[in-house]
């Protein structure tokens, strides 16, 4: 990017990126009450929510993914294959190490993982503000996240979830990183668009090999179209939106909010306490995402 001209678009492009990483942040509560209300298994909630998102982008770019070129499908498929890695990893470390272990490995590797493939990958260079906002983004995430008393005993257990929630972040990274590729070509909603539709048909075969029985999802429908509809569709589409306009590094920086988010609506909604570990954490977070978030500097840092 060259100096402030395009400061309009960067500062579109971050606020889009926010907006899906805050609201990201809220699927945890909402698959929290999905699991305890209706009994639904994560797998079958993951494979749920990609295939609403699917019908929901599809309808809307119906009129655009027929003129994606061969090589852009392709592309499409396999970022679908990372989307349904990603599903079937994580909440598969989910049922082996717990939520708090899946959620702080996937959520601090992810940014990690993007910064280190982003400057062969796509060309961007990693430059010292940069690196040093992923520093304390990470930092600040794993204050926020972590709860030491359940992290110091390692059982095979534990040592396969930290594994798939690894798996998970790199299914993620690969994602971003060939979406922001692709976006030089592809619009922002075919690409999307493709991208679900892929995801749920390859995920399928996973659900259908667990034999989840479909009728849990009928008695938390609204939830799981809020988590379909705009915490999945629209909030990947904005997203695609926003990645366009800002480098695949610093969109790692600010999806740093998604675990915000997802704290302080604990601390709100359902009375968890932060505590002064956690306070530190969100200081180390917003000081990173200020390191970022201006126009000016991601205009210097792309």
């Amino acid at each position: 990017m060259r100096g402030v001209r395009q400061a309009p678009g960067v500062t579109r492009g971050l606020v889009l990126i926010g907006l899906a990483a805050v609201s990201w942040g809220t699927t945890g509560s909402v698959m929290t009450v999905l699991i305890a209300r209706a009994g639904a298994s994560p797998l079958l909630v993951g494979a749920a929510r990609l295939w609403i998102a699917a019908v929901l982008l599809m309808l809307a770019a119906r009129t655009t993914v027929r003129v994606a070129a061969p090589r852009d499908l392709r592309r499409c498929v396999l970022m679908g294959a990372c989307m349904a890695g990603y599903q079937a990893a994580y909440f598969t470390a989910v049922t082996l190490s717990g939520i708090t272990m899946t959620a702080l490995i996937a959520i601090c590797s992810a940014p990690l993982m993007i910064a280190a493939l982003a400057p062969a990958a796509l060309g961007e260079r990693l430059t010292p503000r940069v690196r040093f906002a992923l520093g304390l983004g990470v930092a600040g995430t794993a204050l926020l996240v972590a709860a030491p008393q359940g992290m110091l005993e390692l059982t095979a257990r534990l040592v396969a979830g930290a594994l798939l929630a690894l798996a998970a972040g790199l299914a993620y990274a690969i994602y971003v990183v060939l979406a922001k590729a692709t976006l030089a070509r592809l619009a922002p909603l075919p690409l999307t668009a493709l991208t679900f539709t892929a995801g749920a048909v390859l995920l399928t075969p996973a659900v259908l090999w667990t034999e989840a029985p479909l009728r849990q999802l009928t008695l938390g429908w609204p939830w799981l179209l809020y988590l379909g509809g705009v915490a999945t569709a629209g909030a990947y589409a904005v997203y695609s939106l926003g990645l366009r306009r800002v480098p695949a590094s610093v969109a790692g920086v600010v999806t740093l909010l998604e675990p915000l988010t997802a704290t302080l609506l604990g601390v709100a909604v359902f009375g968890e306490r932060l505590g002064a570990t956690g306070v530190v954490g969100a200081v180390l977070l917003f000081s990173a995402l200020g390191l970022v978030l201006t126009p000016r500097a991601v205009s210097r840092d792309a």
